[in-house]
């Protein structure tokens, strides 16, 4: 048995933009979850073809021991908590994996996102057997709503109810923001659907752990996209260019943060 989740997170942005600003964000928050030997190393970031698809393949080391619950680091040896995490991005459709070698076949998470130019109402964009998709669950993400994020998450400078881009004119967004754009062809807006299928299995642990990791999945979720969208004005104006180098970049500065003795961003009392 797997666990599948259906997380749908709308942006007042194009697929277009889009795609410049989850890549910059995505460099930006590995520098920030990285340093004191735990973080993200970057393997390979390269060009790919597969069967006439084309994109960027990645693959990335996660150590991220200090993140998981107590309960599981008294469990496992050192090795449980390196993953990998393979992806495929063929934009406006992507694909990643994460696995672990210490539990082998018995855990992967796979992630495939579509990113359509359109407000979260499709069913089933995956095209899923009607069997499969009738166990999915689907959990909506509105990135303005304060009661998904935690007091420790919070940040007033990633609130999109207080933000407005200088740039572009979006923002700050209402309650109310998604059932505005409906009459408002003025503003883009752009649906990224991402299935989430879990397998985790362990006796006695894999309900609570498959459960835990999908919990996991929404928070970073919701708080990667209110910080894409608050950022906007610092990746609007990029090109894809710009951001390849940009990543090259990043990959020298990891192996540096990681290196060093304390995550970026966090104080001595963390």
């Amino acid at each position: 048995m797997v666990l599948i989740k259906e997380y749908r997170v709308v942006l007042p942005c194009s697929v277009e933009e889009y795609q410049v600003g989850q890549l910059f964000s995505v460099a930006e928050a590995s520098k920030n979850e990285t340093g004191g030997g735990e973080g993200i190393q970057v393997l390979k970031n390269e060009p790919y073809e597969v069967k006439g698809e084309k994109g960027q393949y990645t693959h990335k080391l996660y150590h991220i021991k200090s993140k998981v619950p107590t309960f599981l680091r008294m469990l496992a040896p050192e090795a449980a908590f390196i993953f990998h995490e393979k992806a495929w991005n063929a934009y406006p459709y992507c694909k990643t994996v994460v696995t672990n070698e210490y539990m082998k076949d018995d855990f992967s998470i796979t992630i495939e996102t579509w990113h359509k130019p359109d407000l979260g109402q499709q069913d089933n964009v995956h095209k899923l057997e009607g069997s499969k998709w009738k166990d999915v669950t689907v959990v909506p993400i509105d990135i303005t709503d304060r009661s998904s994020v935690s007091a420790a998450d919070y940040k007033p400078e990633e609130d999109p109810a207080m933000f407005k881009s200088a740039k572009t004119g979006r923002g700050p967004l209402s309650p109310s923001w998604m059932k505005e754009l409906v009459n408002n062809s003025d503003c883009p807006r752009m649906c990224a659907y991402k299935l989430v299928t879990v397998k985790f299995k362990w006796w006695g642990l894999q309900t609570r752990v498959e459960n835990f990791i999908h919990e996991q999945e929404k928070r970073i979720f919701t708080n990667f996209h209110r910080q894409l969208f608050c950022t906007i004005d610092k990746w609007v104006d990029l090109t894809m260019d710009d951001i390849r180098k940009m990543e090259a970049d990043t990959q020298r500065e990891l192996e540096e943060l990681r290196k060093q003795g304390k995550l970026r961003g966090t104080s001595a009392a963390d």
